[in-house]
C-alpha cells in the first residue's frame, strides 16, 4: 500500500468534512467550521492521509514550534477513519506520519486519542500504533460517563434533588437565550472557581449557529426565570456535556438534577453514552474528588482521555 500525508489547506474542506461524516470516530467538533473558529489561535497543521490517492483518514493538528499538537485547542483530536481502516494501515499510516513529520522538521508530537465512547465502531488502531513507535502516555484525565440503556439509579442526593425540583414546579425547557444562560454560568463559575467560561457568549452563539442540532442548550425555569442551565455538544452515540451552571436557588431546587433526568428520560433516552467530562487538573494527576462524586451521583462511572507524547527525534 502507499500512503502518502499532505497539509491540509482550506480547499480541501469539503473532502475533509464529508470524510469525517463517514468516519467510524470523528464527531462535529472536528469539522472545519467548528474547529476554525479560533483559527487566530492556533497555526494549523491537520493533515490528510492516502492510500493509492484515496483519502484513508485525517488528523486536526496544530504547529506549535517543532512540536506538532493534535490539537491544541480541542480535547481530542487524533487520527480519524473510516471502515477500511485495520491495524496494518495503521502502522503503515504511522510510518508515513513520522516520515512526513520529520521531514518538515518536527521532532515530537502531543497526541489526544479520540475516547472510545466516540466511535461509532472501533477506531484504537492508533493507541497501538503509538505503542508501536514508542510513545509515551504522559497525560490520563478522568471523565464521568453514563451508559444510558444501562444506566445506573441517581444517588439518594440526586433522587433529593429531584423531589425538591417537582415540588417547587419547575420547568425544563430547551432555550436559546444564551444570554441568560452565559450570565448565570460566568457567575458561577467566577465566584466558585475564579474560572470563565472556555467560549465567551459571542463564541458560543456563533458555534450554535452554524451546529444547532448539536450544540443545544436546557434550563430549569422558576416561572420564565432560568435558575439553572446545562449545555450540551451532540455527538451523534455520544451527548458531552459542555456546560453545568446554577443559581444559589437552582441549586437549592435541584435544577440540574431535573435537567439531567429530563435529558437521560427524554431527549436523548436513544443515546448511547451521556458524558459529563473530566474531573482533573494538573495533567490528569490531581482527581477533584468532590467534582467526581457529584458527576457519579447521577449513575455515572470512569472513562478517560489519553494523551501521549511521539518523540521523533
Amino acid at each position: 500500500m502507499a500512503i502518502e500525508v499532505q497539509r491540509y489547506a482550506a480547499e480541501n474542506a469539503s473532502q475533509w468534512d464529508d470524510f469525517l461524516k463517514a468516519s467510524k470516530n470523528g464527531t462535529f467538533l472536528l469539522q472545519r467550521e467548528f474547529m476554525d473558529y479560533h483559527a487566530d489561535r492556533f497555526q494549523d497543521h491537520s493533515l490528510m492521509i492516502h492510500e493509492d490517492g484515496k483519502l484513508l483518514a485525517v488528523m486536526p493538528a496544530n504547529a506549535d514550534g517543532s512540536v506538532l499538537n493534535s490539537h491544541g485547542g480541542l480535547t481530542y483530536g487524533g487520527v480519524v477513519s473510516g471502515a477500511k481502516m485495520s491495524a496494518e494501515r495503521m502502522l503503515a499510516v504511522f510510518d508515513a506520519l513520522g516520515a512526513y513529520l520529520r521531514a518538515a522538521g518536527f521532532t515530537g508530537v502531543n497526541y489526544k486519542a479520540i475516547p472510545y465512547i466516540y466511535h461509532s465502531q472501533p477506531a484504537d488502531e492508533d493507541i497501538y500504533a503509538l505503542f508501536r513507535h514508542g510513545a509515551q502516555a504522559v497525560r490520563i484525565d478522568v471523565s464521568a460517563t453514563i451508559a444510558v440503556p444501562r444506566r445506573l439509579p441517581f444517588g439518594s442526593g440526586k433522587k433529593d434533588g429531584l423531589r425538591k425540583a417537582r415540588k417547587a414546579g419547575l420547568e425544563i425547557r430547551e432555550s436559546i437565550d444564551w444570554s441568560a444562560c452565559w450570565t448565570l454560568l460566568t457567575q458561577v463559575l467566577g465566584d466558585r472557581h475564579n474560572a470563565r467560561p472556555v467560549h465567551s457568549e459571542t463564541e458560543i452563539r456563533l458555534l450554535a449557529g452554524r451546529f444547532p442540532d448539536q450544540i443545544r442548550m436546557f434550563g430549569a425555569f422558576d416561572k420564565d426565570r432560568m435558575i439553572a442551565a446545562v449545555v450540551v455538544f451532540d455527538c451523534g452515540r455520544t451527548v458531552h456535556v459542555q456546560y453545568i451552571a446554577a443559581s444559589e436557588q437552582g441549586r437549592l431546587k435541584g435544577g440540574v438534577d431535573l435537567i439531567v433526568h429530563h435529558l437521560l428520560d427524554t431527549v436523548f433516552a436513544g443515546s448511547a453514552w451521556l458524558d459529563f467530562g473530566i474531573s482533573t487538573t494538573d495533567q490528569g494527576r490531581t482527581l477533584n474528588t468532590g467534582l467526581a462524586k457529584q458527576k457519579e451521583m447521577f449513575g455515572a462511572r470512569s472513562t478517560v482521555y489519553q494523551q501521549y507524547r511521539w518523540q521523533l527525534t
